[in-house]
């Protein structure tokens, strides 16, 4: 997942479920969050129905992943089992992970460090600006103009705060060019965050 602006997070899920599942009733009852794409994946050897979601989640930090960004951490991999979220995180130095781990335990009451890794390099923590300037060097200026504008009126808010006929009047266009623009700005940000990339190595992050 990764944070757009102003409480809207755009989040991949992967759900692996013993029975049958059905993505639109899962999220249907879910205040807050819009379901915007799903399908059926396979991954490794599992017979177990699994599918991929992606989400608009509304509000202003998700209760764990906030904490970690809070700590100025990368979050590499957070998975929820039955009770309880096994993650993978990296940081810079010894001392900032203490100060994420303290504020984990406090906060939830538990905490269990199961292992550590050194590593020589890390990416940059969300929320630094490098996922902004990767955006606006992908989309098109008229991409950005369109989402910039849709958001800024309210078209992503639960309930929507404008409809697409107010946001095309506002950049006086046709709303067959508003549509067109949105979803062809929509698709490449997916694209950009969701294209499968190479795996990193086993040691680089710290459990």
């Amino acid at each position: 997942m990764f944070y757009a602006d102003e409480g809207n997070w755009i989040e991949s899920l992967l759900v692996t479920s013993g029975q049958s599942f059905d993505p639109d009733a899962a999220t249907e009852g879910l205040s807050r969050v819009e379901l915007f794409h799903h399908e059926r994946v396979t991954v490794g050897s599992t017979d177990r129905p699994t599918h991929r979601l992606t989400v608009v989640a509304h509000e202003p930090y998700p209760f764990l992943l906030g904490e970690i960004l809070r700590g100025n951490a990368i979050p590499n991999r957070l998975e929820l089992r039955q009770e309880y979220f096994d993650g993978v995180v990296t940081v810079e130095e010894w001392d900032a992970f203490r100060e994420l781990a303290d504020r984990i335990q406090d906060r939830f009451g538990r905490f269990e460090l199961l292992s550590v890794n050194q590593v020589e390099t890390t990416g940059a923590a969300l929320g630094s600006g490098q996922l902004a300037r990767v955006l606006r060097n992908e989309l098109s200026p008229e991409q950005l103009t369109v989402l910039r504008t849709a958001h800024r009126l309210g078209y992503f808010e639960v309930p929507r705060g404008t409809s697409a006929e107010d946001i095309a009047a506002e950049l006086d266009i046709a709303q067959s060019t508003l549509s067109e623009r949105l979803r062809l700005a929509e698709k490449r940000l997916f694209d950009l965050v969701f294209t499968r990339t190479e795996e990193p190595p086993a040691d680089a992050a710290g459990e």
